[in-house]
């Protein structure tokens, strides 16, 4: 297959996985919360995929012959693509390992794996143990972790004689970021998280010299979160922190167009995710977790960290009119562990929401209960009426083809942010 073909394949398979914005303002109520339907799928009164729970409000969405979604047939050609828990996939997982190895001769590590106190991480880590490598632990703290996840990243990395490296932003700073954001009145507060996660997985590897960055993302367990709804990069970040932000950034890894380009294309780090090759269970992993190291869960998927947690449970719900869980509901449909019914009722009812979580993020963040509840009742911003990088993206969109091919930036980068996307008048 030519490089050409493979990329319109690509397109074919990407159609919507970028859909402009966090619903679909003709079906959702955007300013008064997720619009919950009777949780009787039968009774439900609105087109849903016949193989997962997503319904005719997921922006971009289209249904087949089948009533089977796009999204669905995404998951199934990355499926064949990687391998996914068949022979094939574990075979190339396994040169994969043997290219880690040889690669690593003489070093003190040979990976990089990122550590959060999640399920996925955690398992990826003692996974890695298993396989023979002498991975190097890294943790972005953002300084809003939650007590259960610092206290699981010490447990599994003791347990496993890891080595651990953290890079704690300063609070004022990471909050000063945080602030302007939800000022901005985009939907991405926790876009300095994931874009300094990435930045600060590259800058480890240059330090010691690692070649390859392990990465605890399961497409098959979590889905690929749409572009809409979370968007984030360097520009971005500088963009909206220039108008809202109040301080100097500092102690933030800030990673811009250069510095990425300059990691992919000089420093030749590889991003690899093994969960997209090999058979993977969340619900075995976290047994397993909890057996060995009396790893404990936290709640619920993206829990444990207290401002992940607020997006997840009160900001997007109740801003944007969305609710992410239908993502990971929708993967456990897809792998059979959880039937349609069972998860449009749990993605009808309203998510859990800590206990004084919201004056917590108010008084960290110095937001008074008038500019919250301001911020909270105007209309949604979208990351499109900020300066980003999209457009370079696109641009460069052969280069990072070939770059995703290579394991030298994601995939998911490639497909979520090189491709134009629609956004609504």
């Amino acid at each position: 297959m030519t490089l050409s073909e493979q990329d319109t394949r690509m397109r074919a398979g990407h159609q919507a996985t970028v859909p402009p914005c966090q619903g679909d303002p003709d079906t959702q109520n955007r300013t008064g919360g997720v619009q919950r339907l009777n949780p009787d799928i039968d009774k439900a009164g609105l087109r849903i995929c016949s193989r997962c729970i997503y319904d005719e409000r997921v922006p971009a969405i289209q249904f087949d012959e089948a009533g089977v979604c796009n999204y669905c047939r995404q998951v199934e050609m990355l499926k064949e693509q990687y391998g996914t828990g068949q022979p094939k996939g574990e075979a190339a997982f396994a040169a994969i390992i043997e290219d880690i190895k040889r690669d690593g001769r003489g070093k003190r590590y040979d990976c990089i794996v990122g550590v959060s106190g999640g399920t996925d991480s955690s398992y990826l880590v003692y996974m890695a143990k298993q396989w023979g490598l002498r991975p190097l632990a890294v943790h972005y703290d953002n300084t809003w972790n939650s007590a259960i996840a610092t206290m699981n990243i010490h447990k599994v990395l003791s347990g496993l004689d890891v080595d651990l490296y953290t890079h704690v932003v300063a609070n004022k700073e990471a909050d000063d970021i945080f602030r302007s954001f939800f000022l901005a009145g985009v939907a991405e507060i926790e876009a300095s998280t994931d874009l300094g996660y990435a930045y600060l997985l590259r800058m480890v590897a240059a330090k010691y010299s690692v070649g390859y960055i392990l990465e605890g993302h399961s497409f098959a367990e979590e889905g690929i979160t749409p572009l809409g709804r979370n968007y984030f990069d360097g520009r971005y970040i500088q963009g909206i922190h220039a108008r809202f932000g109040r301080q100097p950034i500092e102690t933030y890894p800030l990673m811009t167009f250069s510095r990425f380009l300059w990691s992919a294309l000089f420093r030749r780090v590889k991003f690899i995710r093994p969960l997209w090759y090999l058979q993977y269970s969340k619900e075995d992993a976290k047994a397993m977790l909890a057996e060995r190291f009396g790893w404990q869960y936290y709640g619920g998927h993206h829990l444990e960290n207290r401002m992940t947690s607020f997006f997840h449970s009160v900001y997007l719900p109740q801003k944007f009119g969305a609710d992410m869980r239908n993502n990971t509901l929708s993967a456990r449909v897809r792998n059979g562990t959880l039937s349609r019914a069972e998860a449009w009722a749990e993605y009808n009812t309203p998510p859990y929401i800590e206990e004084e979580l919201v004056s917590y993020f108010r008084k960290r963040l110095d937001i008074s209960d008038e500019q919250y509840d301001a911020v909270m009742s105007e209309p949604p911003k979208n990351w499109t009426e900020y300066p980003t990088y999209k457009k370079r993206f696109e641009l460069f969109r052969p280069l990072f083809f070939v770059l995703a091919k290579a394991n030298l930036v994601p995939m998911s980068f490639y497909l979520k942010y090189c491709f134009p996307s629609k956004v609504p008048a």
